[in-house]
Parts: C-alpha cells; structure tokens; sequence
C-alpha cells in the first residue's frame, strides 16, 4: 500500500536522523533516543495495521514487527577543553577604576576653590 510505504520512509527518516543526532554528540545527541522512539510510534500507525486493529484480526500488545535493528550505543562524550582566561582579574580593574574615581574627584574639589563663584 502507498500509506504504509510513506509512513515506512518517515519512520526512516526520523531513524536516520537520530542516528545523525547520535553521532554529533552534544546537547543534540539528547534529541536521539526521543527521535528513535517516535520513529517506533509511526511504525505502529501504518494504515495496514490500524486496519487490521479495528477489524480484530492483529493484535500486537503494543509491538511492531519492523526489520530494522536499533542504533548501536552512542560513544561516550568528549571533554571540553577549558577556557583559559586572559586579561586582568575583574576585581583588579574595579578597584582601579575606584581608586581613579576618587582622585578625579579630589581634583576637581580642590581646582574648585581655588575660583569660587561667589
């Protein structure tokens, strides 16, 4: 049937795709075994076995009977390297631009009386 051979290629392509998402590893390899699950699901709503569901003819408790063989185990995860920081301490920078603030501050209070505007 055509049904069953368009929702066959969907399911496949959602495998596919997890075993892409599989491989790139990250925050996308999460997506992999929901992506593998939903692929089962549409296996389970070919139009041929929903026909033989509401006739009674086929009960499958749940299973589908597919060929294909699941994607092997993902490979362990790689360790990001750390950052080194460069630049100066941010609590160094503070402090100067603190220390800089109150000089500038004294500055101009002293030049200031030295022509009041009375």
């Amino acid at each position: 049937m055509t049904g069953d051979r368009f929702v066959e290629r969907g399911a496949s392509l959602l495998e596919d795709l997890s075993q892409r998402a599989r491989a790139q590893g990250g925050f996308v390899s999460k997506l992999a075994p929901d992506l593998a699950d939903d692929a089962v699901f549409l296996r389970k709503l070919k139009p041929s076995l929903v026909k033989a569901r509401i006739r009674g003819e086929s009960r499958t408790n749940g299973r589908v009977h597919s060929d294909t063989v699941s994607p092997p185990p993902a490979p362990p995860p790689k360790p990001k390297p750390k950052k080194k920081r460069s630049g100066p301490n941010p609590f160094v920078v503070a402090g100067a631009a603190l220390v800089a603030g109150v000089f500038a501050a004294k500055l101009v209070d002293w030049r200031g009386h030295a022509h009041p505007r009375d």
